[in-house]
């Protein structure tokens, strides 16, 4: 009977079981002083590593969406700038329009005329694309230190739209600063708002100067009384001498200059000539002083003009022992030999302003290019002596301009936005 009662009781216990699913419980020898926790969980310390991942993963996509919500903001506002610009050009009043302002203005804008020839409205615009740009262009840098600490294609994508934005803006700023010269505006105003935007594309305090004679008005000022001005630093922006060099066994090249851009002013001016991109260069690049290259051999030349004034500059060179002279504001500042013995300058090159050329007319790095004005570019086959290095620098009426290169705007193009305003050395540097 005891061994039937037993039979029964596995029998009931068995078909209980079926009853519930079959349940099954693996058991599991755990010590008296073990972690009840770590034993059901064997590789804890993997799925820990795991969820850390996941963590710093879901980090970096919130911080790419907010940096990519910024941008969008950012591009936005860009946008709504451009839009004001071109409305402020459409709401310019037409030449002709009479004096005054009851009946030829509408509530809430204000029209330029000729009698009312303010441009404070235009430098308002001109001064918020340049904090825009300013923005943009390190909004942009934070971008491109991100994408390099998190490989992201998308990230590189919005970067592309940014740098397609400041190179827009460049434009447009640009666009502006060349329809104010070629209007028709009082020279006193036009005087004044000229300061105003390049202080806004320099950053810097802008010189005094005199713009070009009104459109419409004959313009009566010699040909050499003029300056060159590259306000950013691009590489799309410069000025070609029409004219080429001859083979030359001795050169002096002199000219003004003004700027205060760091680091370095860049590249005044290069001429390549086939087969040798570096055959004469004025550069000052990085945190390097200006050197003078010749044929791709170097000279540093000791120069001390990056402090946003007008200064006289001029370098002397012959093929003789490749001895150079250089002269800063009409004294002799240093000398040396051995640059390029016995080579001459070779002719039939180009001749660049505001650029370094890695081609021949072309192959521009914005990192070289040139910022700040220049004037009376002079070229001499002949080194100059220093009583008529000193005349050229103090405006002397025995000045002679160069015999081969002569500083006049009829042997000067002007590409990318360089401009042209009035110059008088020795009266209106400072």
């Amino acid at each position: 009977p005891g061994s039937l009662l037993l039979l029964l009781s596995l029998l009931w216990l068995r078909g209980r079981g079926q009853g519930f699913g079959q349940t099954r419980f693996i058991c599991t020898s755990v010590p008296l002083d073990g972690d009840m926790c770590a034993a059901t969980a064997p590789g804890g310390g993997s799925a820990e590593e795991l969820k850390s991942t996941v963590l710093q993963l879901r980090e970096t996509v919130l911080q790419q969406k907010e940096t990519i919500m910024n941008q969008k903001e950012t591009i936005r506002e860009l946008t709504a700038k451009l839009g004001r610009c071109e409305s402020q050009s459409v709401l310019e009043a037409p030449p002709g329009e009479p004096k005054g302002g009851g009946a030829g203005r509408k509530s809430g804008f204000s029209k330029n005329t000729m009698g009312d020839l303010s441009r404070a409205p235009a430098a308002e615009t001109l001064s918020q694309l340049g904090q825009t740009l300013q923005s943009l262009k390190t909004r942009l840098e934070n971008l491109e230190q991100f994408s390099r600490m998190n490989s992201s294609g998308q990230t590189n994508n919005l970067k592309d739209i940014l740098q397609n934005k400041i190179d827009d803006l460049e434009k447009q700023v640009l666009s502006r600063v060349n329809s104010l010269e070629e209007g028709k505006f009082n020279p006193k105003n036009e005087s004044e708002e000229r300061g105003k935007i390049e202080s806004t594309l320099t950053g810097g305090p802008a010189g005094a100067h005199r713009a070009s004679a009104p459109a419409g008005q004959k313009d009566n000022r010699p040909p050499d009384r003029f300056q060159l001005t590259f306000p950013l630093r691009t590489n799309y922006m410069y000025a070609k001498v029409k004219k080429s060099l001859p083979e030359m066994y001795a050169f002096s090249v002199c000219m003004w200059i003004k700027s205060n851009a760091s680091p370095g002013m860049g590249t005044p001016f290069s001429y390549a000539v086939p087969g040798q991109a570096n055959e004469l260069v004025l550069i000052e690049w990085g945190n390097n002083p200006m050197e003078i290259l010749i044929n791709d051999k170097v000279a540093k030349l000791p120069f001390v003009i990056n402090d946003g004034k007008w200064h006289h500059i001029c370098v002397t060179w012959t093929t003789r022992d490749g001895v150079w002279e250089a002269y800063q504001d009409g004294t002799q500042t240093g000398s040396g030999e051995n640059l390029a013995p016995y080579h001459p300058i070779k002719p039939q090159g180009v001749l660049v302003l505001g650029q370094e050329q890695d081609t021949l007319g072309g192959g521009f790095d914005a990192t070289q290019a040139f910022v700040g004005e220049l004037a009376h570019f002079n070229v001499w086959d002949r080194k100059l002596s220093p009583g008529e290095v000193y005349s050229l620098a103090t405006c002397s009426t025995r000045a002679l301009a160069g015999n081969v290169i002569a500083w006049a705007e009829a042997n000067i193009d002007i590409y990318g936005g360089a401009t042209k305003w009035t110059f008088e050395a020795c009266r209106q540097l400072n």
